[in-house]
C-alpha cells in the first residue's frame, strides 16, 4: 500500500510539474486550478498517504486501505478531467462536466474520510503491555 501511494504521488508530481511547465512556456494559465489540485491532492496527499502507511504498516492491512486507494485513484482523475473540460469549455464534452464534478470530488472526499478513520483507528489508545 505504501509503495503504491508513493509511486502514485511521484507520478502525479510529474504530471503537475509538467502541466505547470507547459503553462509557463505557453502563457496559458486557464487550467491553473487543475495544476494546483494535481499537485496538492495527487502529489502531496498521495505521497503523505504512502508515508503514513510506511510508518504505520499495520494500518495498511484489510479492505479499508484498499477502499481508500480505489477512492483516491478513481476520484482525482475523474475530477481533474471534468474540471479541465469545464475550464477549457470543450463544448462537445460539456455534458460530462456535471456528473464528473459530482462523482470525482465525492470519491476524493469519501477517500479522505476513510483515511481519517484508518489514521484514528491505527493511532488510538493501545492497551498497556504488561511488564
Amino acid at each position: 500500500m505504501s509503495n503504491t501511494f508513493l509511486r502514485l504521488g511521484v507520478l502525479f508530481a510529474l504530471i503537475g510539474v509538467s502541466l505547470g511547465y507547459w503553462m509557463g512556456v505557453t502563457h496559458q494559465f486557464t487550467v491553473s486550478p487543475v495544476h494546483a489540485h494535481i499537485n496538492l491532492l495527487g502529489w502531496v496527499s498521495m505521497f503523505l498517504y504512502g508515508l503514513f502507511y510506511r510508518i504505520v504498516p499495520e494500518a495498511a492491512g484489510g479492505w479499508l486501505p484498499k477502499t481508500h486507494l480505489a477512492l483516491a485513484v478513481i476520484g482525482l482523475p475523474v475530477m481533474m478531467i471534468g474540471l479541465t473540460i469545464q475550464l477549457l469549455a470543450v463544448q462537445s464534452l460539456m455534458a460530462l462536466v456535471p456528473p464528473m464534478m459530482i462523482v470525482g470530488p465525492t470519491l476524493v472526499v469519501l477517500g479522505m474520510f476513510v483515511f481519517a478513520f484508518i489514521v484514528f483507528r491505527a493511532t488510538g489508545r493501545k492497551a498497556p503491555v504488561a511488564a
